[in-house]
């Protein structure tokens, strides 16, 4: 059983960061601007935070176990997002332009969880999964199962094939633990993330994964602990929550509760800093306030039993 000491640090830090966000974009900050084009100059400047953002929120609403005011804000946050995309529009046009680009379908997953749709780019989606070019486009094991969950998420035509996706990653191979380094740690984050849809089909984790995770999630939370990596330290313990009864305790908690400023940011690590410019602090420090959202967001569902989706 977890920790209550831990979920109510979960919550306090969840509110906190979902809060962070939402008054960034009320403030009207972080927009796509009205002559955006789908070629996107540079995507990670306004249109990966607003995607992330809405992975956040999306995340909220599905799980249920916010508060009203926190639902309200996810609600909204998706709301704006989704009016950012033009309803959707942008991602058709930028995938009708760009077939072999993978984000319009990555971002729409979020948007489909929570309920918005937009039937042209499922047709056009549905017709690109039946090309042999996508399927043949070579990524990062971690990247296709990213790929094979979007599908899942929005109900599309495309049945993968899990057992093989998860083989094909760094922790299906099971290698020494002490070969891990930052960037496979975030692969290892990410390989959990979409094989147990964010915490919500925790048995689709094979189970020898699943071992291998108890026995040295603890050991590299330590080590990112040390080395002042919060972001990824977030992220491992999104990764907690999601193979079934935690095995971390509170240490990861704690640090990053006392890491986190009175109006929600969650500095992404040791060294980078916060700067007084909104503008400047939310584009160093966005997506460890999503990683915080999503954290406490699965930890409390799984808590509190939030009924996994089936397999």
């Amino acid at each position: 059983m977890t920790d209550t000491q831990v979920l109510t640090v979960a919550q306090r830090l969840g509110t906190r960061a979902l809060a962070w966000l939402h008054a960034h974009y009320t403030d009207d900050r972080g927009r796509l601007t009205d002559s955006t084009v789908i070629d996107l100059a540079d995507p990670d400047d306004v249109y990966k935070p607003l995607c992330e953002t809405a992975l956040a929120a999306s995340l909220v609403l599905r799980e249920g176990v916010a508060g009203p005011r926190d639902t309200r804000a996810a609600r909204e946050l998706l709301d704006t997002a989704w009016a950012q995309l033009r309803g959707g529009d942008l991602l058709y046009d930028r995938q009708l332009r760009h077939v072999a680009i993978t984000d319009p379908l990555e971002t729409y997953a979020h948007f489909a969880r929570a309920g918005y749709r937009h039937a042209a780019l499922e047709e056009l989606l549905n017709s690109l999964g039946r090309l042999r070019a996508v399927h043949a486009l070579e990524m990062q094991g971690s990247r296709r199962l990213a790929l094979a969950n979007a599908w899942r998420i929005a109900g599309l035509d495309h049945r993968p094939d899990w057992p093989a996706l998860a083989r094909a990653t760094w922790l299906g191979a099971r290698p020494e633990p002490w070969t891990i380094t930052w960037v496979i740690g975030y692969q290892v984050t990410h390989t959990v993330f979409h094989l147990t849809d964010w915490g919500s089909r925790p048995d689709c984790l094979p189970e020898p994964m699943r071992d291998y995770l108890r026995d040295w999630l603890p050991v590299w939370l330590d080590v990112w602990l040390e080395t002042g990596e919060w972001d990824l330290v977030g992220e491992l313990l999104i990764v907690d929550s999601c193979i079934g009864e935690p095995v971390t305790g509170r240490t990861g908690w704690e640090a990053l509760a006392a890491l986190q400023h009175p109006d929600g940011l969650i500095p992404r690590d040791a060294v980078t800093p916060v700067h007084e410019d909104p503008e400047d602090s939310f584009r160093e420090h966005e997506h460890t306030a999503v990683v915080g959202v999503v954290a406490a967001t699965v930890a409390l569902s799984r808590a509190l039993g939030g009924t996994p989706a089936l397999a």
